[in-house]
């Protein structure tokens, strides 16, 4: 974080998302302002805020991309939410604190990740003694004293240790992979699903969790091969080498100070203030949303999480309604306010070609895995952007996930037939690309169908 500057963030995001520039800028801002905050010592740190974001824009148009990219930046926990399935099940809906729970649980995952990457050398060194120990059981001097004991001789006990080195050098060399050895799996005793309302998914998985840690873990022998055999053991040490409770604490540290939730389709529970129908669940999930927005302790399984310096990021539409109609306690924990660009023929060519994951580069790639090089020639690919932006007029204005649609029908016969066509080369230009569309762009009904 120290040379992620504000800057250099947003020539990141441009690496992945083309355009956009008022929205890259806020988010770079917000993340720094995390990392200068941190900077700071005593009180005033406990006193700035996070300056939480609501982007406004149509679908398809990078909101979620450029909060993922973000994240993935700054290597925060980052989880995804839609405001409007708050408001499907009941009243309110479930329960709105899940969504820490959840950025919860997700950190707990990357730190343990973390921990085990840093003890897997040693880990891997354990397993490999343990299948040595499987595949040539040591002998009596190397076990219990015992009277027996007596009658092993040096030369037996260097025979045993050349055995096993050699033994070693075939397991490295991966000459033994092919081998199957008997192996004691420790296996938790889960107990079936008690719980089967809609909703209540989050209890039921606690209920199982607690039920399970109560009852005994049970041993199956597996006959398993060499390698897997060695990851099983591996994986089996590295959790007995992390301190659980350290990871527990280290992620919850992170979520309350790194995490960031992005909660889309906000605008699904704008309400205009109606004392009936749909308007008042929708004012529901607002009211419980607001405590975690302006900052509450969140009970989780691992603990009590704080949320006062998660960063927030909100995202919607707002065709039918405006950040307005949110409620003004809302409003005013998302200070900061970016109007994102609906796209056009110019940004769908350069969404084409210019990102690293452009989507060019990615059928390119998938279709060089079966020997097919596909060329595409620039008048196929203005023709692409150019069909994609037109049936976006047409149709339903769905962003830069038209190009997915447009390209998945153009390509759709030679990726069936790929396979077959081993070492061949195909070039697209435009005539290629009007013949295989032409009649889905000139049908409007047939369009909305089909794209």
């Amino acid at each position: 974080m120290d040379n992620l500057t504000p800057r250099k963030i947003v020539e990141e995001l441009d690496k992945y998302i083309v355009g956009q520039h008022k929205a890259k800028k806020a988010v770079a801002i917000a993340l720094r302002n995390r990392w200068r905050r941190q900077q700071l010592t005593g009180e005033l740190k406990d006193e700035v805020l996070p300056k939480n974001i609501i982007m406004i824009g149509p679908t398809g148009v990078g909101k979620t991309e450029i909060a993922k990219r973000l994240a993935r930046l700054s290597q925060a926990p980052f989880i995804k939410v839609e405001a409007s399935k708050f408001t499907e099940v009941g009243y309110v809906g479930r329960d709105v604190e899940s969504m820490i729970r959840d950025l919860t649980g997700l950190a707990v995952s990357i730190v343990k990740a973390e921990h085990t990457e840093k003890v897997q050398e040693k880990a891997q060194a354990l397993a490999e003694e343990k299948i040595l120990d499987i595949l040539l059981p040591a002998p009596k001097y190397n076990r219990r004293p015992a009277p027996a004991d007596t009658n092993i001789t040096g030369e037996e006990k260097d025979q045993y240790k050349e055995t096993r080195e050699k033994l070693r050098e075939q397991l490295r060399e991966g000459k033994l992979d092919s081998r199957y050895i008997d192996l004691d799996v420790r296996e938790k005793v889960v107990p079936f699903g008690v719980i089967s309302n809609i909703g209540m998914e989050e209890l039921e998985i606690n209920l199982k969790e607690m039920m399970g840690s109560l009852m005994p873990e049970r041993q199956k022998r597996k006959k398993v091969k060499i390698p897997e055999a060695k990851k099983i053991i591996a994986n089996e040490e590295a959790t007995k080498l992390i301190d659980m409770d350290n990871v527990i604490k280290e992620a919850i540290e992170r979520t309350e100070q790194n995490g960031i939730v992005f909660i889309d389709e906000i605008d699904k529970i704008a309400s205009k203030g109606q004392s009936y129908g749909p308007d008042v669940s929708r004012e529901g999930v607002q009211r419980d949303l607001l405590p975690i927005v302006e900052g509450s302790t969140v009970s989780t399984k691992n603990g009590p999480v704080r949320t006062d310096h998660i960063l927030f990021i909100a995202a919607g539409a707002f065709h039918a309604t405006k950040p307005s109609d949110l409620i003004p306690e809302l409003q005013g924990r998302f200070p900061i306010r970016v109007e994102l660009d609906a796209l056009g023929k110019n940004e769908f060519l350069r969404i084409l070609q210019e990102p690293k994951n452009a989507l060019i580069k990615q059928y390119i790639a998938l279709l060089e895995t079966e020997g097919v090089i596909i060329k595409f020639r620039d008048d196929s690919i203005k023709e692409i952007a150019g069909i994609a932006a037109e049936v976006n007029e047409k149709t339903e204005n769905i962003g830069a996930r038209r190009l997915h649609t447009v390209l998945e029908k153009l390509l759709e016969d030679i990726s069936f037939e790929a396979p077959d066509r081993k070492n061949g080369e195909l070039v697209i230009n435009a005539k290629y690309v009007k013949e295989k569309l032409a009649d889905i762009v000139k049908d409007e009904d047939l369009s909305r169908y089909i794209l």
